[in-house]
């Protein structure tokens, strides 16, 4: 059984994400903190819990969510598990960053490319990955199918979508994503967004407005 914790990370209200079970393997999700406080808060998690981080992944690596990745990298010594297609806008990162008035001086190194169909292992566990682009390319959501949840990014949210306005977004390819890559789950499995309170498939099949 997968435990997760949420961390909300950033001006941009990012949700960092600790996954671990009983061998307290854990791995990180989005790591999103942008300053000592947030690195310290971030710490004091693994180490109360006494967990070994073992793998980063980011969903997708628009900037306000790859903040963290260059501390992660420097105090767990975890490169950063990618989508191909993000790479394009880690490299930019520093200089979005800048724009929007956070300090990155460096981006986590890629340690590992993921793609769709792909699983990767944390202690007992497992998490599939399935592309879903349309928010951004190199969009990735996480599906742990045991413990019955799916980690989306900013592909679905409560009551909404990823916005689609950015490069690389377009709504209709972000549409077909959710509707092929995450309707196909049952309704009980919990959604665990980029952003905001978790909902479930079931809720977002028949409330979603945009879908």
């Amino acid at each position: 059984m997968v435990t997760i914790k949420q961390l909300v990370f950033n001006g941009f209200q990012v949700n960092t994400y600790l996954l671990w079970d009983e061998t307290k393997e854990c791995v990180i999700i989005d790591a999103a903190n942008s300053n000592t406080s947030e690195d310290q808060k971030l710490t004091e998690i693994i180490e109360k819990e006494l967990l070994n981080p073992v793998l980063h992944i980011n969903t997708h690596c628009h900037v306000d969510h790859v903040l963290g990745g260059s501390f992660v990298e420097n105090k767990f010594g975890l490169g950063v598990s990618i989508h191909p297609e993000s790479q394009g806008f880690l490299a930019k990162a520093k200089d979005q960053a800048a724009m929007y008035g956070f300090l990155l001086d460096a981006t986590a190194n890629v340690s590992q490319l993921l793609k769709d169909g792909d699983k990767v292992k944390f202690g007992n566990s497992e998490l599939e990955i399935v592309y879903t682009p349309g928010h951004a390319a190199g969009s990735i959501c996480l599906i742990n199918h045991e413990s019955k949840f799916v980690i989306t990014g900013d592909v679905l949210f409560c009551d909404s979508i990823g916005r689609t306005d950015l490069p690389t977004g377009n709504f209709d390819v972000l549409k077909h994503s959710i509707e092929n890559k995450l309707f196909t789950l049952p309704d009980v499995y919990t959604v665990y967004p980029g952003h905001g309170p978790d909902t479930s498939i079931g809720y977002e099949r028949i409330n979603n407005p945009f879908l």
